[in-house]
């Protein structure tokens, strides 16, 4: 993301003139409203108990599995995503395990931070707050893309507390610019957020998502339906562009060689947001791990194919034995 900051203001205004064509073009600076949040509860059949008071939020989540499990899997979406990414990796493991997901701030029904900061320092110390409510003294994290980065840096900051992570196409080393989608770009550029906060159509989703799935196939309108939703739940959108801001900050990948927590590395094939090469780079640096490439599967592996995904995770958590 860098690379695209220190383009010249010709580059970046010639860049804006295009996408605002593309914009107009396709008519996709029709204002799209907000859904209440209500409105969303009601058709999603939410009750009041699928939430939790954390840091002034009431934080959207599930609590599913035997309760006897003393380290629960925690499980973290990406960027523009929610809890219900995991639907099918919670179906099949809840049986034998404890599962908790959430709604990061500023995603899902939880909606904005109240101080809409959305570094990674902001949601370590969230994560923290969360699980100290639900009374999780040692768990195992999962974190895909965003919260892959928040599972590491977690596990860094606190190791005590991170039994095993496994990170599935996590964020956290620089990005090369030819790897940053065309929204992530328009959400960067202060002339186009406006308009990208306020005209997110279902069209819009759906090309997202399928340059997220390896298969565009598999991207049904049911699920477009869902990440549209999510994504126009009051104030998402807005905290969306707010995200963006922090994507690219120095985080602390140096440090990755002194994390000494067991973990398994699940990267699809052909994930184009953050391709397989920095999963090998992660297995390159972290002392403690294992890297499993799903061959058929894009950046989300656990929606995309959550058959032939899961396998390799209950083989890991159920395992006794660490990584050399």
């Amino acid at each position: 993301m860098k690379s695209i900051q220190k383009r010249s203001g010709r580059s970046v205004g010639v860049l804006v003139i295009i996408i605002s064509c593309i914009l107009l073009s396709t008519g996709s600076c029709t204002r799209v409203p907000d859904i209440p949040l209500k409105e969303l509860e009601k058709k999603y059949d939410i009750k009041q108990t699928d939430f939790v008071s954390v840091d002034g939020m009431d934080v959207h989540f599930r609590d599913e599995g035997p309760k006897s499990d003393s380290v629960p899997m925690v499980l973290l979406h990406g960027t523009g995503s929610s809890l219900f990414t995991w639907n099918e990796w919670t179906r099949t493991l809840k049986d034998k395990h404890r599962i908790i997901r959430l709604d990061l701030p500023g995603f899902g029904l939880t909606g904005p931070h109240p101080t809409d900061d959305y570094t990674l320092e902001i949601y370590i110390n969230f994560m923290h707050s969360f699980l100290e409510k639900l009374k999780v003294k040692k768990c195992i994290l999962v974190g895909n893309s965003l919260g892959g980065e928040i599972t590491w840096q977690y596990a860094l900051t606190y190791p005590e507390q991170v039994q095993k992570m496994i990170l599935i196409g996590a964020a956290g080393y620089p990005i090369k610019s030819r790897n940053v989608p065309l929204p992530y770009i328009i959400m960067r550029l202060p002339v186009l957020r406006e308009i990208f906060e306020k005209s997110t159509t279902p069209d819009v989703i759906r090309q997202s998502l399928e340059y997220l799935y390896a298969d565009p196939n598999k991207v049904t309108d049911s699920l477009v339906t869902l990440y549209f939703d999510m994504t126009c739940r009051d104030g998402n959108r807005e905290a969306l562009t707010e995200r963006m801001e922090s994507i690219g900050e120095d985080g602390p990948w140096t440090q990755l060689p002194t994390i000494k927590t067991p973990t398994l590395l699940l990267w699809g094939a052909k994930d184009q947001l953050i391709p397989l090469e920095y999963g090998q780079r992660f297995d390159k640096d972290l002392p403690n791990s294992a890297l499993v490439v799903i061959p058929n599967a894009g950046h989300m592996p656990m929606e995309e194919t959550p058959v032939e995904s899961v396998k390799p995770v209950r083989e890991f958590i159920e395992k006794t034995h660490v990584y050399q």
